[in-house]
């Protein structure tokens, strides 16, 4: 009998501790079991990992079951999946989505798209592009290109005007799944060379959904709500395991995936910590540095998510419509 993709979820997120705590295991989500010949149409508990090791180099202890409550599971080497920051030329007069752009002091990202709360109108990327991880304070520059690229003080486009906070934790703790992260990224700094330690930290399940932000145009009026070399943007939905995905960034410009796995749990690196979110997207290889930011679409220009972190075969979205809910706003399809 064919498993449904919400049992599927349930025995993921109830082995999630265990499967966490194996070394070299950074996520765990729900996805198509691949096999020698390619994907199949089987559901899986797909666990990602730093690196696929033989099974002589780990204890018994780390491997990974064939099935979980006669669920079938798989193992996908994503690398460590970390927060990306990095079209980069100067737009003017008027500003597309999918450009460079950052806050004043961080390197560059990516405008996603704009949206709406009533009248108002603003930029919407990720945290750690408008507000340089949690730094960021209302009022802050937000400029176009991003520093990286060239921008300056004179490049001055937005303002930021809100952002959700990302939970780094901040006391020891023996917290399941942050010590299991933690215990994972200090044996891969074994495997690395690197001296540095993580500490486990209070972090639950529920710790990050997102990494958001919101900037305010000084000038509405400079900004096109096409997304460059996509479109203008049909509005908001959700999107499924396996389907088709594109976005625009500003480093590998339009590219695109398949959503490869979902209800994704992993850790993310944002300059040496650890962050743990729930309930993410994750897409094959379909970005790369600087690309942060990027609203990610269906083939029917809908947009389902915001690019935030990955690897070299993994990237990470958040779902759209919980962005949205959090910070009251929607998508601008006209203008």
């Amino acid at each position: 009998m064919a498993l449904d993709i919400r049992h599927v979820g349930a025995v993921k997120q109830a082995n999630l501790p265990a499967l966490l705590n194996r070394r070299n295991v950074v996520g765990v989500g729900v996805g198509y079991k691949v096999t020698a010949s390619g994907p199949t149409d089987e559901l899986a508990v797909v666990v990602n990992v730093a690196r696929k090791l033989p099974k002589a180099q780990l204890a018994e202890s780390d491997l990974i079951p064939k099935k979980i409550e006669r669920v079938r599971t798989d193992v996908l080497e994503t690398g460590i999946i970390r927060a990306f920051q990095e079209h980069r030329k100067r737009w003017r007069p008027t500003i597309p989505a999918g450009v460079s752009m950052g806050h004043i002091h961080v390197t560059a990202g990516t405008l996603g798209c704009l949206v709406r709360r009533g009248e108002e109108i603003f930029i919407l990327s990720n945290n750690h592009v408008l507000a340089d991880v949690n730094a960021g304070k209302k009022g802050d520059p937000i400029i176009q290109p991003g520093q990286y690229d060239g921008g300056s003080g004179e490049d001055r486009v937005a303002l930021l005007d809100d952002f959700i906070p990302l939970d780094f934790g901040g006391e020891e703790a023996d917290c399941s799944i942050a010590g299991s992260i933690s215990k994972t990224l200090n044996q891969i700094a074994q495997l690395t060379g690197s001296s540095h330690r993580m500490q486990a930290y209070r972090l639950t399940p529920g710790s990050n959904q997102m990494d958001a932000a919101l900037a305010r145009p000084l000038d509405p009026a400079m900004f096109n709500p096409d997304i460059h070399g996509i479109g203008r943007p049909q509005g908001a939905r959700d999107i499924g395991l396996g389907d088709a995905v594109k976005k625009s960034g500003r480093t590998t410009g339009v590219t695109q995936g398949r959503i490869i796995q979902v209800d994704v749990t992993t850790s993310v690196m944002y300059n040496g910590r650890a962050a743990v979110f729930n309930g993410q997207l994750m897409a094959d290889g379909m970005s790369a540095p600087g690309d942060s930011g990027s609203a990610v679409l269906d083939s029917e220009n809908y947009v389902v998510g915001l690019l935030y972190a990955g690897s070299g075969s993994a990237t990470m979205i958040t779902p759209i419509q919980k962005i949205l809910r959090a910070l009251n706003v929607e998508i601008i399809s006209d203008f």
